[in-house]
């Protein structure tokens, strides 16, 4: 197997299992987040928009059942729905502000953990974990892209 491939096997629940924190429920934070909310803004980025259809595919729902969590999302003012640029018919889906406040504030990763993990590197070091896992999320959020593309 391809040594980079088994290296992100072995890497990403590391990191996961040192900061993942016990789930919270949606009435008990002011985000008001359920867990399908979280992981619906968690694919949202603030400038590389996506449409609901690819969206819904990706999670693996019915348009449908993906609308009114958008509705709500969008009077949270979590997200920000736009026409796309490609088709004018269909909408574009991107992170606001707020929207990543949310996840920050709801995310399964402990801020705390994280910053104690961050605190063994120095700053040369953070800056290229940084770079590669912004390379990661950018690689991912192409494939997506592709995938969905072509369904």
């Amino acid at each position: 197997m391809n040594t980079d491939i088994e290296c992100v096997q072995r890497c990403y629940p590391q990191i996961y299992l040192a900061c993942h924190k016990r789930h919270v429920r949606a009435a008990s934070t002011v985000y008001r987040l359920s867990a399908r909310d979280s992981s619906i803004l968690v694919h949202l980025h603030p400038e590389a928009p996506i449409t609901p259809t690819a969206l819904a595919a990706h999670l693996g729902v019915r348009g449908s059942t993906l609308s009114a969590a958008i509705k709500r999302l969008e009077r949270l003012n979590y997200l920000r729905r736009a026409k796309a640029a490609h088709d004018r018919r269909s909408a574009a889906l991107t992170l606001t502000p707020q929207g990543a406040k949310a996840i920050s504030a709801t995310s399964v990763l402990d801020p705390e953990r994280v910053a104690a993990v961050l605190s063994n590197l120095n700053r040369a070091q953070i800056s290229r974990a940084m770079d590669g896992l912004e390379l990661l999320a950018k690689a991912s959020r192409k494939l997506m892209s592709e995938i969905n593309s072509g369904e």
